[in-house]
């Protein structure tokens, strides 16, 4: 997860893949709970959830779709099937994927 402050990244929160597959990620309720509660303590917002695609492209599959239960966050996807990472970011709101452009500086 990623916490961010007037719509700029300002933390990374890693959280471990309980399901421990390649093909399917799964958060553990309380780590959610506390990196939630974490982001909220420092006055941050819940900026953007991102995670990998090993075997697809980064475009949210039927699965993330279902599971974008935070609309005013963004869903970052980095695709690992080519050369190079591909990183794509979109908001999901009612089931509905729009593509946005992540500005990356520094």
């Amino acid at each position: 997860m990623i916490a961010s402050r007037d719509g700029e990244a300002v933390a990374v929160h890693r959280a471990h893949n309980v399901a421990k597959s390649a093909l399917r990620y799964e958060m553990d309720g309380m780590e959610q709970y506390k990196i939630q509660t974490a982001i909220e303590d420092a006055g941050h917002d819940l900026g953007a959830i991102y995670h990998s695609h090993t075997r697809s492209d980064p475009v949210p599959s039927q699965t993330d779709i279902n599971l974008a239960f935070y609309p005013d966050a963004l869903y970052v996807i980095v695709g690992l099937d080519g050369d190079e990472p591909d990183v794509r970011a979109y908001s999901i709101v009612d089931r509905k994927v729009t593509r946005r452009e992540l500005e990356i500086v520094g």
